[in-house]
């Protein structure tokens, strides 16, 4: 049994981890190879363990001196851009990672990282840094452009009490668009503004139905909102206000989803199998869920997996803050969002923790 192996914990780790990886015994012959290995080489781990890895590796660049020196100094290595082959497979351009196994210093783990993936995140990471800046800079920005469109807006208003017909048209017109403009740049300050959450005990239900009254006078009055709730949920741990926020920026985008007598399904249920992972490696289970589910055309799917992006939007002329502002209330709370989509039903399912046992609900 490898070292990777000797708990089911250890066990459970190493099946899990998305790139191929291969623990190698002293002699570099293979201990262990992860499914994502197996994959990679298209070769089962039975097959492998014991053969030496340059047997069944085909790796351009000089990894015998740097299992050596990592060995000796209990050291990491990196090498990116390496060409790596195995199997009936043509070589695939690598990063490649060399580290020591600090319980066994006569084995190596080595890590293989295809480029696409790193692309793919190198991408991704690149997306959110300029989506950050541009937040950064519209914040900025929108004081500056709030204060003239409100000269705007009056002058407008001022101009529509002695004009008549065509003329009246164009000022209403005015001021109804930079309405709209200082509506998005109060968004922007929110989004960019967003205080810490105030938590306490609260019973998830009596804010579902705050939210659901409110959506039916407004934004949902032509649509039919239906309650599926487990009454038996515990109180949550959140903060109110913001939480409220969030189920009516949902109940929003369903609403703008559905067509005229559409139905809108608000389900709460308990299940504990979803936990999250702290920055400090710690888990949290978010037992308590609830989801949102609309019966419109679905998200678009080129974007359905950047929804949660800011400026990313699925409807004309729109922002793609809403989705993005909850997104970040919800990250707040230690919480998970996600989306399921396809034509005619579109669910939003949020996760959170459960209140203290010493907390009272409010």
């Amino acid at each position: 049994m490898s070292p990777m192996q000797s708990t089911d914990w250890g066990q459970s780790l190493w099946a899990s981890l998305p790139i191929p990886a291969f623990l190698l015994n002293p002699d570099d012959t293979i201990a262990d190879i992860t499914p994502s290995a197996e994959l990679f080489l298209n070769m089962s781990a039975r097959s492998l363990r014991g053969h030496p890895v340059f047997d069944k590796l085909s790796i351009d660049a000089p990894l015998e001196d740097a299992f050596a020196k990592v060995r000796r100094d209990q050291s990491r290595l990196f090498i990116n851009n390496v060409d790596v082959g195995g199997g009936n497979k043509p070589p695939v351009q690598c990063n490649v990672q060399v580290g020591a196994i600090s319980d066994r210093p006569d084995m190596v783990l080595l890590l293989l990282e295809p480029r696409q993936i790193a692309d793919r995140m190198d991408r991704a990471q690149s997306v959110k840094s300029a989506a950050k800046s541009a937040i950064g800079m519209a914040e900025m920005l929108a004081h500056e452009i709030k204060n003239p469109l409100a000269g705007i807006t009056g002058a407008a208003q001022l101009l529509s009490m002695n004009l008549s017909g065509d003329d009246q048209e164009m000022t209403d017109l005015i001021v109804s668009e930079t309405r709209r403009i200082v509506k998005l740049l109060e968004q922007v300050e929110q989004f960019g503004n967003l205080r810490p959450p105030q938590r306490r005990a609260v019973n998830i239900h009596d804010l579902l139905d705050r939210a659901r009254k409110s959506a039916l006078v407004g934004f949902a009055a032509h649509m039919r909102i239906i309650e599926e709730y487990d009454p038996s949920l515990p109180s949550t741990w959140v903060d109110g206000d913001q939480l409220l926020q969030v189920f009516l920026n949902l109940l929003k985008n369903a609403a703008e989803a559905g067509s005229e007598g559409g139905t809108i399904r608000i389900r709460t249920f308990y299940e504990l199998s979803l936990r999250v992972r702290r920055p400090d490696g710690s888990g949290r289970a978010l037992p308590l869920q609830v989801e949102i589910i609309d019966d419109g055309p679905g998200l678009p799917s080129e974007i359905a997996s950047d929804i949660f992006d800011p400026f990313v939007s699925g409807r004309e002329n729109g922002t793609g803050l809403g989705l993005a502002l909850v997104s970040k209330i919800i990250s707040e709370h230690d919480g998970w969002i996600g989306v399921e989509s396809v034509p005619g039903r579109t669910v939003f399912r949020i996760s959170l923790p459960v209140a203290p046992k010493t907390e009272e609900t409010d």
